[in-house]
């Protein structure tokens, strides 16, 4: 998959400052409101009979990282279609600054770019383990990533960076979606709804719940569809099922990725 603004790319050698003013670049670029050839409801997703434009169902991948240790880091997508997996591709790469909040995509874009570039499929839809509009900036790495490759994508984040629910979350019914609007620590006018908070699962005991997600729009998709996407694909658990197999399979290659490099040291 190639990156038709790579001038956007995250860039690690830039300074701080530096790279919120091209997080604002970012958010300036992105597109939330859909703006996507999926052809389909989001809730015919996971349907074989559903079909988008090109008439083949439509390809949704999820993207996780790993870390192999402090320096490096290993992205993992997992392409499905029609609620199969038809394609696994991972990538390691440096990580070459430490965790900042607000600058994740700096420190996580390099394995994620170039996990992409291994895949051979064109997935319709992309969904992200992390935030996309939900961000100081209006740019976590489900946006930034979007907008360099200008796909379709959508952040899925298990805890709020910013923003502020409309009300509160606890023990929310499946299915309820809770708006996030933005407050003044959010360059964004205050109360414009960054995405929403979304009951995927929950426990049938008053004594305990299930957190919601944290969903917004990353590039080309709009809160609501975003929305749609993560409680259609989130059908057996908490998280869509495209991100809970790219997690699942971003494990398994550490583990051989740290199998190897033993097998290696021993010869």
């Amino acid at each position: 998959m190639t990156s038709p603004r790579p001038d956007l790319a995250p860039d690690p050698e830039l300074t701080r400052t530096e790279m919120k003013a091209l997080q604002r670049e970012i958010a300036r670029a992105a597109v939330f409101e859909d703006d996507h050839d999926l052809g389909v409801d989001p809730a015919a997703l996971a349907d074989p009979l559903a079909a988008t434009a090109s008439g083949d169902p439509p390809i949704v991948a999820g993207v996780d990282q790993s870390f192999l240790d402090d320096d490096r880091g290993l992205s993992a997508i997992v392409a499905m279609q029609a609620g199969e997996v038809i394609e696994r591709v991972h990538a390691v790469a440096d990580l070459e600054i430490p965790y900042i909040p607000g600058l994740l995509s700096f420190r996580e874009g390099g394995p994620i770019l170039a996990a992409l570039a291994e895949l051979s499929v064109e997935p319709d839809l992309f969904l992200f383990d992390g935030s996309g509009r939900i961000h100081f900036r209006q740019a976590g790495i489900a946006t930034h990533i979007g907008v360099v490759c200008d796909v379709p994508s959508v952040g899925v984040a298990k805890s709020l960076l910013c923003g502020r629910p409309r009300k509160g979350l606890e023990n929310l019914p499946v299915g309820t979606r809770v708006p996030i609007e933005a407050t003044e620590r959010v360059e964004a006018p205050e109360g414009t709804v960054l995405g929403y908070a979304v009951q995927t699962r929950q426990y049938d005991s008053p004594n305990r719940h299930i957190n919601p997600l944290y969903v917004s729009s990353g590039h080309r998709v709009g809160p609501e569809t975003a929305a749609d996407v993560a409680l259609e694909l989130a059908s057996t658990y908490k998280l869509p099922e495209p991100i809970r197999l790219a997690d699942g399979y971003a494990d398994e290659a550490k583990a051989e990725y740290e199998e190897s490099s033993a097998e290696r040291e021993r010869i």
